[in-house]
């Protein structure tokens, strides 16, 4: 007795076995958690230091690249980019792909080490270095707080309250805001007065930084107590300031601060970052979900959390959301849940239609089980419901099938040849268990690629490869067990008829004549066959040179962002000031939900996918949702067209969310070298190829425009005899114009800084600045900056120098036009050539980033592994078969399905994209499966005694069905994925290579085994 046997007669533990997979696989699914798309770990760190007062070549050489030579000693780096402006390094450290979330916390504290011992050996005047790995973070809900009439101090205290009550809500890890503005206390200090009382000013901004200080006044023992000494005057609140008494000045006469300044309470004259939603100052909160969680639910509590404290909200205050990952996963999910439905649906119905009733409800049912078996394994493996893993779920679902038709063909056979439904049971599992299992394995590890790629893609697919595993194994688990129980309950032997009575033949319909005419008329002509198609191959290969190339599409999410550079060198309140222009001109096209603006930098990350833009005051970024997807494209024209034709002076970047992992641009041409004028020389030769050519939007190169800047001629010689040093000159430049920190002002949890500066009827403009005046420590008197300044020269510096792995890199962008039917694989293809006929002077070098260079690696990646996974297919094949000829007229027809793969992709207009080879790679594993079947027939029907040919031919004959209902199933189950964005191009693969190769198989894997066999030629009617 073998296993189906064993599962017929133990009726307990079949019962059991399917209890257990509907039961557990119900509550597996309701416990699942849910995304929008794959989690994946984003393997960078960000390392900021502040170096005020220097320029972007100081920046770089004195504090960028020692960071960048001690992080380079990390063996875990795989690159390394760099971004210096005036004042500030920012650079952005890459580790290598084969790390993943349990190793990269350890890397990070080994980042921070590095960098921390690095922090002593930079100049004086750079502040510490300041390590972010939480730049991976995703912000799933995105809400944005405003207020009409409101300041930005009643928004922070209420943001503030609100993001209390929302970190204590389970399943939220984090809550981050953006957009708040820092309070200070300015001292505005009259110059004239000091100068009339003749006061350094240096006196009063020492008194504010140490007046405030917390400082240790020691303990004293009393009468056996230890009791600390605490010092009154701290300031307890910001009026007490203008009490404070300035020391050192003549006569008896005592001057307060409040005699020479007027203290007052602000914000920040000069934001980092700038919020709006519709038009209002907003400031955003953004709320990051637990890993494994049901962002579905977590988004409903949030809700009830935000309803429950609606009471505190102040009246006109409004929280709009700006993105809600729960929203669009509950409709992601429910999308693909309906299309699982509708692939099931159609498989049964294409089974009930070709197999007959009893057969279709009977296989209907092993493939409900083996679905929610495979979720108790997603649930035990932590893979929640997304994209991928339900995308998988329906490729999967005509696979699954797979192993319960041969099983349940073959009991229908034996029944019909006079067997009892155990018999047939019992020997078609016999005979099939192990090719099935071989043919299992392989069909698995197709997907091997995928689930071993160890790059960002790769993780971002994987998902696809282990839904596939846990399912195709249940599949064949199910198949040899619960397959034969179920069919001895839906199969009467009563039905069975009786010996010695003559014998229906089972392939006798119109379908198998018809199909064995054509077999037969193909092995006749073997060669002709074997020409012809291979004519048809070489043709697939020629024509997929007219199929269009991508790498991952965009999203159908009704968002889309603009970004918006202004002249490099912009002020951000005049860049503010510009884009709440383009907000209300947005507010007024049709068919918009919502305008937010970010202003200095981009919005918080709310997507795995989404790149936020670093620091930039002539920088913004505006996101506007549709009423619907389909008014997307129309709403991006007509912007376009308003934007440009309005704000000239602008540059901009139209892009939807991407869904997969996304590049700054499609095309990225890197320049390597040192010198700057070089680079921009080279660069504008590039982005004149790339604007001459149509179809190109969004050109622009990194290093931006070259800026201008003041530069005071200081009199070294003069300034000495005076007592003044280049920094006071530089300390009263930055007092007259911007202000300068001198001290801080404690309130609670706050530290404000206090900001001395001139008042506003003083602030100098520069026009007035030979008449500024300074304090000269030897002539105790004001003196004009005249007397130590020759002059003021007008100059042009690099505002931003970018390296890539320490080297100076300039990197051109550029877009394909998205009104224009252009897919950026294309539109590389045609600057590609022009591009690298520039002549580049010695020691400079073309690269090439973007799209291309992200699609290169993820396929370099995928095929460092597919060598490895097809050399195991096909040993399994070589083992099944114990041979080498035989697995050869398989592999054979592997690359047959090109036939169908081109000409699908070309009638349907899909561009062959990542998910599209995946698709290709699956079509291996499927067409070897059905491949295995049908030599493991020819063998069987050899071995039993039948002469070569005509077991070659009924072999062939008693597969068809199988084979073709294998087929069916899968391209019609595949079917509702044609329309979805991410697997339409993966759909086109499969469905048209699996269907073209199938009839191959069916046809020219008979006519090349009795080729490489030499068996001879006989006609079917002599042994019908």
């Amino acid at each position: 007795m073998n296993i189906a046997g064993y599962f017929i007669k133990n009726t307990v533990i079949s019962w059991m076995f399917i209890l257990v997979l509907l039961i557990g696989g119900s509550i597996a699914f309701t416990g699942l958690g849910q995304l929008e798309d794959p989690p994946f770990t984003i393997k960078d760190a960000v390392v900021v230091t502040l170096y005020p007062g220097a320029t972007s070549t100081e920046v770089e050489e004195e504090v960028t690249y020692p960071i960048e030579k001690a992080i380079l000693a990390l063996p875990y780096v795989d690159k390394i980019k760099s971004l210096s402006t005036s004042g500030m390094s920012q650079i952005t450290v890459t580790m290598r792909n084969t790390y993943g979330p349990d190793e990269l916390p350890q890397i990070w504290d080994e980042l921070r080490r590095k960098v921390g011992d690095i922090s002593g050996k930079l100049p004086p005047g750079a502040g510490k270095p300041m390590v972010n790995d939480d730049f991976g973070d995703v912000f799933g809900i995105m809400l944005m707080i405003s207020g009409k009439d409101y300041s930005y101090k009643d928004l922070s205290d209420y943001v503030d309250y609100v993001s209390r009550e929302i970190e204590l809500v389970p399943g939220v890890s984090k809550v981050s805001t953006a957009g708040k503005q820092n309070e200070q206390v300015f001292i505005e200090i009259s110059l004239n007065k000091l100068a009339s009382s003749n006061i350094d000013p240096n006196l009063i901004m020492g008194l504010l930084n140490s007046q405030n200080m917390v400082t240790d006044a020691g303990n004293i023992r009393i009468a056996g107590d230890n009791i600390r000494l605490r010092t009154s005057g701290a300031f307890k609140s910001v009026k007490e300031l203008e009490e404070l008494v300035i020391p050192g000045t003549s006569g008896n006469k005592l001057i307060y601060l409040k005699d020479v300044a007027t203290v007052t309470r602000g914000y920040q004259d000069i934001p980092t970052n700038l919020l709006s939603f519709n038009q209002h100052q907003a400031i955003n909160l953004g709320i990051a979900f637990s890993s494994g969680v049901n962002v579905v639910d977590v988004g409903k509590a949030v809700t009830n959390k935000l309803e429950e404290i609606d009471y505190a909200r102040p009246a006109g205050m409004v929280i709009e959301t700006m993105y809600s990952q729960p929203t669009e996963v509950d409709k992601s999910v429910s999308s693909f849940v309906w299309n699982l439905i509708a692939a099931v649906v159609i498989v049964v119905g294409v089974l009930l239609f070709f197999m007959g009733f009893k057969s279709g409800v009977l296989i209907g049912i092993i493939l409900f089980l083996t679905c929610l078996g495979t979720f108790m394994l997603m649930l035990q493996a932590e893979i929640e419901l997304q994209r991928i893993s339900l995308g998988a779920l329906i490729i999967a679902l005509g696979m699954l099938v797979d192993n319960a038709i041969v099983v349940v063909e073959g009991i229908l056979i034996g029944r019909q040849r006079g067997q009892t439904t155990l018999e047939a049971a019992q020997a078609i599992v016999k005979q099939t268990i192990w090719p099935l299992l071989a043919a299992t394995v392989i069909a698995i590890a197709a997907f091997a690629p995928i689930g071993l790629s160890p790059d960002s893609t790769g993780e971002f697919a994987g998902s696809l490869f282990w839904v596939l595993l846990f399912s195709l194994f249940l599949s064949w688990i199910t198949a040899i067990t619960i397959t034969p129980f179920l069919a001895n309950l839906f199969f009467k032997d009563t039905e069975v008829q009786a010996a010695g009575a003559e014998q229906k033949d089972p392939y006798g319909g119109a379908f198998f004549t018809i199909y064995k005419k054509l077999l037969d008329v193909c092995l006749r002509f073997k060669w002709t066959s074997v020409i012809l198609v291979v004519i048809a191959f070489i043709g697939s290969v020629a024509g997929f040179g007219y199929v269009k190339q991508s790498f991952f599409p965009p999203s159908t999410t009704p968002i889309f962002l603009v970004d918006v550079w202004l002249p490099e060198g912009t002020d951000i309140r005049q860049t503010q000031a510009t884009l709440a222009k383009m907000e209300a001109d947005a507010m007024k096209l049709e068919n918009v939900e919502f305008v937010t603006t970010t202003v200095g930098k981009g919005f918080q990350r709310f997507l795995l996918t989404y790149a936020p833009e670093k620091n930039y005051g002539a920088y913004a970024q505006i996101a506007i949702r549709t009423t619907a997807f389909e008014t997307l494209q129309d709403t991006m024209t007509a912007l376009r067209a308003q934007l440009e034709s309005h704000y000239p002076e602008a540059q901009y970047k139209f892009k939807r969310l991407e869904i997969g992992p996304s590049t700054d641009a499609k095309i990225e041409a890197r320049i390597v070298g040192a010198d700057p004028d070089v680079l921009r020389q080279v660069g504008a030769e590039v982005m004149a190829v790339l604007n001459a050519t149509p179809g190109t939007v969004n050109v622009r190169h990194n290093w931006r425009e070259r800026v201008k800047y003041i530069e005071p001629q200081f009199n070294e010689t003069q300034g000495r005899r005076l007592g003044i040093s280049k920094e006071d000159v530089d300390k009263t430049l930055a007092f007259a114009f911007s202000g300068l920190q001198t001290g801080l002002y404690r309130e609670g949890t706050s530290l404000l800084p206090i900001i001395s500066r001139l008042p506003k009827e003083e602030r100098i403009n520069v026009e007035s600045l030979e008449s500024l005046r300074t304090w000269s420590p030897a002539l105790n008197a004001y003196v004009p900056m005249q007397q130590v300044v020759d002059g003021f020269e007008v100059k042009f510096e690099d505002p931003i120098i970018q390296r890539l792995d320490r080297k100076r890199t300039l990197t051109v962008f550029a877009d394909a036009d998205f009104e224009y039917d252009l897919l950026p694989a294309a539109l590389f293809a045609q600057v590609k050539p022009q591009i690298e006929a520039i002549e580049l002077p010695p020691g400079y070098e073309l690269q090439w980033g973007g799209e291309y260079e992200s699609s290169q690696d993820a396929q370099a990646a995928l095929f460092a592994t597919l060598p490895l996974g097809f050399l195991f297919m096909f040993l399994i094949t070589v083992f099944l078969f114990n041979s080498v000829r035989k697995p050869l007229v398989i592999w054979a027809c592997v690359p047959l399905a090109l036939i169908g793969i081109t000409s699908g992709l070309i009638i349907l207009d899909k561009p062959f994209s990542f998910m599209a080879l995946l698709g290709m790679l699956s079509l291996s594993g499927m067409l070897l499966k059905n491949g295995i079947v049908l030599l493991d027939q020819i063998n069987i029907e050899i071995e039993e005694g039948k002469e070569a040919f005509q077991a070659v031919f009924d072999s062939t004959v008693s597969r068809v069905r199988p084979v073709c209902m294998a087929a069916v199933t899968t391209i019609l189950g595949i079917l509702p994925l044609i329309t979805d964005a991410f697997f339409e191009s993966m759909a086109a693969v499969v469905m048209f290579g699996l269907g073209v190769a199938t009839i191959l198989t069916l046809l020219i894997v008979p006519v090349l085994y009795i080729l490489v066999f030499k068996i001879k030629y006989k006609s079917y009617t002599e042994f019908a």
